[in-house]
């Protein structure tokens, strides 16, 4: 039996079920518990022709221009789990097991895609393009986890999402298929979820499950079921009702609770697996308003605090929430890989584990910064809804420190 895929679970909410005519996005990245993530910009960029770019395990031809992204990312590796683009698309990942053994052979991780995705296409559907295509080109496969001692490979599901509309993109080896959502509550999570309706498909996919036997061509198509293993068919989310039980009245605030939510299995904490961040993003549908990213960069979503960042020229960036830099010298970047692991914690990192510790030594203390924490968080969010339903046009100078700000705040009442 293969290693089970970490739980993350990602969500989108449209209208009717948002509110205020608000798309809503958010991900709980499950991963090794040890795992430190940063949240990192990259701002747009003009590339020479015929230069390439390094992923985290080969190097592809670059295009002439990337998108300015922001990104949540396991701090080792290139790619992202989860983060979004200046055009307001957002990509999440989810690793799955699928009946096809993942390839332990080096090449694009599902977090690579993820980033490649945001820096290359300014709407969902360009991003499953680019994503479809590069996999077509390299295939998917090398080692999911920082581990020299063995390796973790899977295969990648994805929810895709713009303004207007989201892809559920589910893929195994270069095989793939797709649905389109515009309305309602999607959850994507660690197993394989489209069955019959398929919006995209990879032209010889029907010809490929035939040939192996796991599908006669008779019966409806349905993905789920012909790629999944026979035990792995389960209904995955618990998040998805409490969301729809929202009525129309998804909020940035009602996916961050779901996203906290420990007793529905949502926000993980188990003995392999912790969330180690989390995104929520708020996307409107009209182009005059800015879409609100935010991020914890710290683990345990119950314990963390979201804090907003928006797409601006110039946006100040944030060092305290990325880890050191290794270089050439990374582990990660020699070959054997991961011979050692080195401290990749950061500042918001280090203050969040002090702060972690006190909630579970000092009981009355720990609740007390809590309060102040989720009162911090309340103030921001509160403010981001103030922008997204004013008449005037944002001011840039007002949201460049934004992000940067926030953070600053936390880790000074982390102090």
């Amino acid at each position: 039996r293969m290693a089970a895929a970490p739980p993350s679970y990602c969500f989108v909410a449209f209208p009717p079920c948002s509110k205020d005519g608000l798309v809503v996005f958010g991900k709980n990245s499950a991963r090794p518990r040890d795992e430190v993530q940063e949240v990192v910009y990259f701002a747009a960029a003009d590339h020479d022709p015929g230069s390439k770019v390094e992923c985290t395990y080969i190097e592809i031809e670059q295009v002439p221009k990337t998108h300015a992204v922001v990104l949540s990312r396991p701090s080792w590796l290139w790619g992202a789990e989860m983060g979004a683009n200046e055009h307001g698309v957002c990509v999440a990942n989810e690793a799955v097991v699928t009946r096809e053994p993942a390839s332990e052979s080096e090449a694009l991780l599902g977090m690579d895609l993820v980033r490649l995705g945001l820096e290359r296409g300014a709407t969902a559907k360009e991003a499953l393009d680019v994503i479809v295509a590069l996999l077509e080109e390299h295939g998917q496969g090398g080692n999911y986890y920082e581990d020299g001692s063995s390796c973790h490979t899977f295969q990648s599901a994805f929810l895709i999402v713009d303004r207007n509309e989201a892809w559920v993109l589910e893929t195994s080896g270069k095989y793939w298929a797709a649905e389109k959502i515009t309305e309602g509550v999607k959850c994507v999570c660690n197993q394989l979820s489209l069955t019959t309706k398929i919006d995209a498909e990879h032209p010889e996919l029907r010809n490929y499950v035939r040939s192996q036997g796991w599908w006669n061509g008779d019966s409806d198509f349905n993905f789920s079921e012909v790629f999944s293993l026979a035990d792995d068919h389960l209904v995955c989310c618990s998040g998805k009702e409490s969301l729809e039980k929202q009525g129309g009245d998804v909020s940035a605030q009602a996916m961050i609770d779901v996203l906290r939510d420990k007793d529905s299995g949502v926000c993980v904490d188990s003995e392999s697996f912790l969330t180690t961040a989390s995104i929520v993003s708020v996307l409107s549908q009209d182009l005059s308003f800015p879409c609100v990213h935010y991020f914890t960069g710290t683990p345990d979503p119950s314990r963390s605090i979201f804090k907003p960042f928006i797409f601006v020229d110039d946006v100040k960036l944030v060092p305290k929430v990325q880890s050191p830099s290794f270089g050439n010298d990374d582990p990660a970047k020699k070959i054997p890989r991961f011979q050692e692991k080195p401290d990749r914690r950061h500042e918001l990192y280090k203050a969040h584990e002090w702060a972690r510790s006190l909630l579970e030594n000092d009981q009355d203390k720990g609740q007390k910064l809590m309060r102040i924490m989720l009162e911090l968080e309340k103030q921001g969010l509160e403010a981001m809804e103030d922008i997204l339903t004013r008449t005037e046009v944002l001011d840039p100078a007002e949201v460049v420190d934004l992000f940067y700000d926030c953070v600053d705040t936390e880790l000074k009442f982390f102090k």
